[in-house]
Formats: C-alpha cells, structure tokens, sequence
C-alpha cells in the first residue's frame, strides 16, 4: 500500500522531452566527459544556466554587507528576503506559520536546534537507526542537560519498526519538551518514512523535526499538509549549487521555545558591554549568525527556476522510472553457479523508497567485495559513486549485522591508535564495514543505468 508519502509514477510525455532537452542542454558536460554521475544523494548536480544566471547577476550588480541601509545594501538584503520568500512558495509554508532561517548546510539546521533545545532531565530525545550522524549529534546536547535519548530500531527493509515508535512516543514524560527526529527518505537505503509519524508524534506531545536533505531534492515537502515543528536541508543536495547555504524552515511557535547559548554580530537587536545584557533580533535574524551570504543567496532562486521549470512530481516520476530499471537489472543478476552478485539493503522495489539504492557485491563463493575496490574500479572507468556507511552508522549496522558487542569490541580506542583502520581489521570481514550506493537525480537518464548496470556485470564470476 502507497502512503501519502509517494506518487505512482508516471510517464508525462512533455515532461520526459523536457527532461531529455535539459539533459543534452543544461547537463552536456556529462556526456562531453563521458561521465555517469550517480551520485546525487551525495550532491546534485547544478544546470548551466545556474551558473551563467548568477555569473551576469554578480557581475551587473553592485551589493554590500546587509547589516546597513546603503543603496548596495539594500540591493542585497532585497534578494536575501526575495529567496526566503521563494522557500516558503516552493514548501508551500505559511509564513505566518514558519521562518525560513539561512544556515551554512542541513547540518548547521540541526545544531542550531539542538544546541538551543530546552531539554533537561525529564526530557527525552528520540530518533530512529536510520539518521545521519548531524541527527545523531543531537544526542550530544541532550546528554549534557541529562535528558536520555532513545533509538528506534529499524525492521524488514530497513523501515522504521512501527510497533517500537508507539511504544516510545506513548512513553513521553507528562509536561516535558521533548523532540523526536527522523529522515523523511534515508540517504542510505532510500527508504521513505511515512510522513504520517509527523501528526501521530505530535498528537503525543513531542516536537518533530524532519530531516527532508535526501528527500527534497526527488519529491514534493508540502508544509501546508504536513506541519512539523523543524525542517533541515541542504541546497546543493536539490539542483547542485550554490553549496555552503542550507536551511532550518521552523514554526514560530517551535523557534520560541528554543535558547540559544550565545549571541553573535547578526542575531542581536541590542547589546551592552557596561550593562552585560542583549536582545535578540526577531525570527530568522536571530539565527542567521553573522553575515548572511548575501552573494550566495539570491543563487537559490536559480535553483528553483530549474526544478520548477519541470515539476518536482515529474522529476519524482523521472527518479522512480530510473531507480526502477536499476533494481530490477542489479536484481536479476548471477554468478555461474546461481548465487547472487550483490545484496541490496532496503526495499527490492520502488514501493515507499526514493532513488537511492544501497547494496555490496558478493563473489560466487559467498565472500564480499571490499567496497573501497568497487570505488576504485568504477572511479577507472568514469563511474562517479559512493562507498560507506553514509554519515548514517544506524542504518548500516543494521544492514550489515552488526551487533553492539562486536561494535563495542572493535571501536576504536587510545590503545589501538584510534581512527578507523583498526576498526575495519577488527569488523568481521564477511560483514564489512560499509556499502556501495548509487543515487538518481534530475539530470540523470538511462544510459547512466544501463553503465551501472554494465559494471555490475563485470562484477559476474563466469
């Protein structure tokens, strides 16, 4: 069954010629290159004219430090405002409702929350397996107020265990500020986690944060039908450029309650060294530490002509095909002797998942590919993919099987050297320590598949 979550994909004709055009146009340095780039969890791709849009922007243009009334100023903190409105439109989010705060990345989002959080011991902090380790950090903050945190552990398919999440948010302590977190698509598996989890966490009292970096850039965020508490992303993950600007989309009511430990040049209306006091500034400036980046910025919107010159429910539709195609053809795929070449972690279909597809090669005789050597072979022949755990240790765990007492045993520690060498010897070599993940965007296309498809097959022990 379709939650409301996803769309079934279909062809749109129109759509597809477009997509196609942009490809030949916007994207032809892909095939200049030769290049099959499938990576798009890891970064999107930016169009050409992204580039030339904001080259003729900076060049025509005369724009200074936002902080001041001048005419270059004012020039600046007018397309500064102009791409926080675009945000809202795109996300569809009341303004009334949410404040679009500018960050360095998702990450920056994430921390300007959880160091700002009012937890204290009767609080709690819950996540699930499946997060990248910026959510994960949040659990550093937390600890320090001594509120606990809990994980939610993921079952068939790497999918939330639905079950253990209403266990632990029916368990929230009465009168607490309590938040729970997880990704709307997880950058490791490409599962999509019901959207749903949003109104249910909220009608037991917890504040939600959504991670939407790996989600926003295929599908469609509508902050008008789903309402959580803070949404993070990442530019650059969506259409490529400019990268080093993300976004906390947060309620007004949510960014209230938060505390923040310091104050910078930027956030504050009024500060006194003889008084020892300050005032912060009202919504996003308060979290917009320093100076913006006001040359950066007004790029966004560029990025948003393009996904919009489409329709992100057709690039949806356009990743689906592709991710399709690509699961069916790793699927399918067999030693001589019937054994399979590689495991897929996550759903085998396009059911509730998004275009990130995360497996590990096997030989015939059951033993694993070391993941560093497929990236090694795919990068010699022009094959740009990911190897990892994804900044996601949770979901790779668990797709690895790896259980906490071989963790614990092999984590590193002063008397081994530290750092991750000693920790992959220590890793059962049948289990590894990582995968290897391929991800569709906007300017892929099917001969990408198909060149993926095609070293997997050098892969085939015949």
């Amino acid at each position: 069954m379709r939650t409301s979550i996803e769309r079934e994909p279909t062809v749109d004709t129109a759509a597809a010629a477009t997509i196609a055009a942009m490809r030949s146009q916007e994207f032809a340095r892909l095939d200049a290159d030769r290049h099959v780039y499938v990576d798009f969890t890891g970064g999107g791709l930016y169009a050409q004219s992204q580039v030339d849009r904001h080259a003729e922007l900076l060049r025509t243009g005369i724009f200074g430090n936002p902080h001041s009334l001048s005419p270059a100023s004012t020039h600046a903190s007018e397309l500064v405002e102009r791409a926080r409105r675009r945000i809202h439109d795109y996300f569809r989010a009341d303004p009334d409702e949410y404040v679009a705060i500018f960050t360095a990345n998702a990450s920056h989002a994430l921390k300007l929350v959880g160091e700002a959080y009012p937890f204290t011991a009767n609080d709690r902090f819950l996540l699930t397996f499946d997060n990248h380790n910026s959510v994960n950090g949040i659990r550093e903050f937390a600890r320090t107020h001594c509120a606990p945190t809990t994980y939610v552990p993921l079952g068939p398919e790497l999918r939330i265990e639905d079950e253990a999440l209403e266990r632990e948010l029916a368990a929230r302590p009465s009168g607490s500020n309590s938040l729970f977190a997880y990704p709307a698509q997880s950058n490791f598996s490409g599962v999509q986690h019901p959207l749903e989890f949003i109104e249910r966490s909220q009608q037991a009292g917890w504040d939600v944060f959504l991670d939407a970096a790996a989600f926003a850039p295929s599908n469609r965020l509508d902050l008008s039908r789903w309402h959580p508490e803070f949404v993070s992303l990442s530019f650059y993950k969506m259409f490529g450029y400019p990268t080093g600007i993300g976004a906390l989309i947060a309620k007004r009511t949510a960014l209230a309650k938060l505390h923040r430990p310091w104050f910078a040049g930027g956030t504050i209306s009024v500060a006194s060294v003889q008084a020892d006091r300050f005032l912060f500034a009202e919504g996003a400036a308060a979290f917009e530490d320093g100076t913006l980046d006001y040359l950066g910025i007004p790029a966004i919107e560029f990025g948003f002509d393009v996904l919009e010159r489409v329709g992100i429910e057709h690039v949806h539709d356009h990743v689906s095909v592709l991710t399709e195609r690509a699961l069916a053809g790793l699927s399918a795929l067999r030693h001589a002797n019937g054994a399979p070449v590689l495991r897929i972690f996550g759903p085998a279909t396009t059911e509730r998942r998004g275009g990130t597809i995360a497996f590990n090669f096997y030989r015939a005789d059951g033993s694993l590919v070391d993941h560093r050597q497929v990236e090694a072979n795919a990068a010699a022949q022009r094959i740009s993919l990911r190897t990892g755990c994804f900044c996601n240790p949770g979901a790779g765990e668990t797709a690895l099987r790896l259980s906490r007492g071989e963790i614990e045993r092999c984590f590193p520690t002063d008397a081994l050297g530290g750092g991750f060498e000693p920790f992959r010897q220590c890793i059962d070599p049948t289990k590894g320590t990582g995968a290897v993940r391929v991800s569709f965007g906007l300017a892929s296309n099917t001969p990408d598949v198909d060149a993926v498809l095609a070293f997997a097959r050098t892969m085939v022990d015949r």
